[in-house]
């Protein structure tokens, strides 16, 4: 096998062409556009293939240095928190908690879709929480952190490649599946947007006016330094935490700051510059969620899926069908079943299958077209990234007690 390291640059590079692929194969292929499939996603999963294509019958491994990912995710999440206004927030309290209760409990119900169906076809013991909440509601960090101690406790000694390959497929299944879900809500309930013309991410395609448009290299630059002191403010917060014993997500601990940071710093300093809610902001939040998606799904290692076998794909096939019927007849109904439901709908494939950042490129895909739902933007990434992260904890050391 041969081997095929590409340097950070290039990365980056293919990740922007990857990304504009996606983008053409979304205006030829009417269904795509349809379906609210974000372009990175589509490009992703084209990359994904190819690169499957090379290993399976060229005997070649392209490995892309993905270490640029992780700031783009932290200038996402810092510019959801700088669009983050007290009474949005205050808004957001009851849908929250909403949201939180219904994940709780469909975490409980994924778990047990799992062991129940591991056990019907007869799949060896440990694998229940790998096609669980583990890799589907935890995403491929929380899999990574748990296969040891599961291939310790069971004996499964492909507990990592199991868990990667369900987490892999789960990315997959939730970004194609939260765009239809929000587009036949939407159609069905015959839902719309807000009017609010101030943007908050999932600018349109179409080109600003140049007359008007507040963009420019000083608007940019002013708007960076923003999220760069937010950040900064983050990491130091971050290693703080850590020797308090408390772990959080960086990206969780940035949004926090950013929320604090423009909610206080406005009404401080009232001449000074701010970026919330301002094109260029949203500019940088597409730019980093586009990119981030788009490297996160090119980098996927497909060829772990051919060792799952057909039992394994049925299990993840029950999960995807079940997420995807309490989404339609639970979580957008106690929601409210409005626009905000809708989004949040196309958002909850990405907590039950996918992970936080699936998630949110579902939920612009969905406002670009059809309007902004801020609220729905600050109360899943709480949820996801932060409560549910302690009860799935609580629930995979229940499993593998």
């Amino acid at each position: 096998m041969t081997v095929i390291q590409t340097p950070g640059l290039l990365t980056f590079t293919i990740a922007i062409l990857v990304f504009f692929a996606g983008s053409a194969l979304n205006s030829v292929v009417a269904p795509l556009r349809r379906w609210n499939i974000p372009e990175a996603v589509t490009g992703g999963v084209l990359a994904s293939t190819v690169t499957l294509v090379s290993y399976v019958y060229f005997g070649t491994e392209i490995a892309f240095d993905l270490a640029a990912r992780d700031m783009l995710l932290l200038y996402f999440f810092t510019g959801i928190g700088l669009n983050a206004r007290l009474g949005d927030l205050m808004a957001g309290g009851k849908p929250l908690l909403v949201l939180l209760v219904l994940t709780l409990v469909y975490l409980v119900i994924q778990n047990m879709i799992a062991t129940g169906s591991t056990a019907l076809l007869g799949l060896p013991d440990g694998i229940a929480p790998l096609v669980g909440s583990t890799s589907l509601v935890g995403g491929h960090g929380t899999t990574i952190a748990w296969a040891p101690l599961i291939e310790r406790r069971f004996g499964l000694e492909n507990a990592l490649e199991v868990g990667i390959a369900s987490a892999t497929l789960g990315l997959v299944v939730a970004s194609l599946v939260g765009g239809p879900i929000a587009q036949f809500l939407i159609r069905r309930y015959r839902l719309s947007g807000g009017n609010s013309q101030a943007p908050s991410v999932g600018l349109s395609d179409a080109p600003a006016d140049p007359r008007t448009s507040d963009i420019n290299h000083i608007s940019l630059l002013r708007t960076l330094l923003v999220l760069n002191v937010a950040i900064l403010i983050g990491y130091f917060l971050d290693e703080f935490t850590e020797e308090l014993g408390i772990n959080l997500p960086l990206f969780v601990i940035c949004l926090f700051v950013a929320i604090i940071m423009t909610n206080t710093v406005p009404r401080l300093f009232k001449r000074m510059y701010w970026p919330s809610r301002s094109r260029p902001l949203a500019l940088v939040s597409d730019l980093s969620l586009s990119i981030f998606l788009a490297m996160s799904l090119m980098g996927m290692r497909l060829w772990a899926l051919g060792d799952l076998g057909p039992s394994l794909l049925v299990v993840l096939t029950i999960q995807t069908v079940a997420a995807v019927a309490y989404i339609l007849f639970v979580v957008f109904p106690l929601m409210g079943r409005d626009y905000q439901a809708a989004v949040l709908s196309a958002g909850f494939s990405g907590i039950s299958l996918g992970a936080t950042p699936t998630a949110i490129a579902n939920m612009t895909a969905v406002t670009k077209l059809h309007g902004p739902a801020p609220t729905a933007f600050i109360i899943l990434p709480l949820v996801s990234a932060f409560f549910i992260d302690i009860a799935n904890a609580i629930a995979i050391g229940f499993m593998v007690r």
